[in-house]
């Protein structure tokens, strides 16, 4: 395949059967799927993150999961730059690039680039931090939605990482990070033409499934992972201990509360992330596809042997392939 060869992008909220679409994509069409989840990245959260399982590994080739210690704060440039990486050898493989993931930014950043953001000033830098460390981050983002509502509206309240840099964005340089967005990039997305296909199931298909995946991961293992991600000692600003699920499932491994009562924080938490991730892919992304459903893996799925008609069309002249 050459640098300007086409590249998959399989997007959804959580849920919403990306990774099962993703691996029937891959396993037709020669594909290795890269990880395009911000917190499926870290190899701290195997079960809370929903990351691949050793039979979904062995079917097709995956990159860029579990690849950074949750002492490490990962980017949206440092993903794109091992992206870049990823597809760049996956392309030499012969294979073709699937990206799969929920995380708008990560998408975004692959199919435009990433525009210039200036530097913040230490000073500005710094008081942002300890504004986010006396207030916490929930009410660091009630005060950037009086500012910026239409920043907030994108970051989910407990994201202290990402809600600090829109708020030193806008100290610094008076303009919302959304305004930054818009101008032109300074590091280009992902070479070559990228096909989206995005996942949007019914709202209350949506939450029946988050709720009945978080419980299957209490089942697999999930607070264990939690206490173990807790007992390292961690920098609680850290990305990996604001992940959904880790914060509310962490009450009941210290103890603070009974597991059912932290279940049910994780429930409401997980989906009102879904319903964020579902917002922003409906207004802020351009899909070639849109299925309103949720995709089943086979034997639960009542559409294992065909793709629909929709998606299998615009993957043919995509790819211009007679393989799906």
């Amino acid at each position: 395949m050459t640098a300007e060869a086409p590249f998959l992008v399989i997007a959804g909220p959580t849920a919403s059967g990306k990774s099962a679409l993703a691996l029937t994509l891959a396993e037709r069409l020669n594909g290795t799927i890269i990880n395009a989840d911000s917190m499926q990245v870290y190899a701290d959260l195997r079960i809370l993150s929903a990351r691949p399982d050793n039979r979904d590994l062995a079917r097709v080739p995956h990159r860029l999961y579990g690849v950074l210690d949750g002492s490490e704060t990962g980017s949206v440039a440092r993903w794109l730059e091992m992206a870049r990486e990823a597809v760049a050898e996956t392309r030499a493989a012969g294979r073709l690039p699937v990206l799969c993931g929920g995380t708008g930014l990560y998408i975004r950043a692959a199919l435009e680039g990433l525009s210039a953001l200036p530097p913040i000033p230490d000073p500005i830098r710094e008081s942002t931090r300890r504004l986010a460390r006396d207030l916490g981050p929930a009410a660091l983002h009630a005060r950037l939605q009086d500012r910026d509502p239409a920043m907030a509206a994108l970051l989910r309240p407990g994201d202290t990482q990402r809600i600090v840099r829109a708020w030193e964005m806008l100290e610094a340089t008076g303009r919302s990070l959304r305004e930054w967005w818009a101008d032109p990039p300074a590091v280009p997305g992902l070479p070559g033409r990228g096909g989206v296909l995005v996942l949007d199931p019914p709202r209350e298909d949506r939450r029946q499934a988050c709720d009945a995946r978080l419980e299957a991961m209490i089942q697999d293992g999930a607070l264990d992972e939690v206490a173990a991600l807790l007992k390292r000692g961690l920098d609680p600003s850290l990305p990996v201990m604001r992940a959904v699920g880790v914060p509310e499932l962490a009450r009941a491994a210290t103890g603070e509360c009974p597991l059912s009562e932290a279940l049910d924080l994780a429930k409401a938490a997980t989906r009102q992330y879904a319903k964020r991730q579902a917002t922003w892919l409906r207004h802020q992304l351009r899909a070639d596809v849109c299925l309103p459903l949720r995709w089943l893996p086979a034997p639960e799925a009542q559409h294992p042997e065909s793709l629909p008609p929709d998606m299998a069309n615009f993957i043919r002249l995509f790819l211009l392939t007679d393989g799906v």
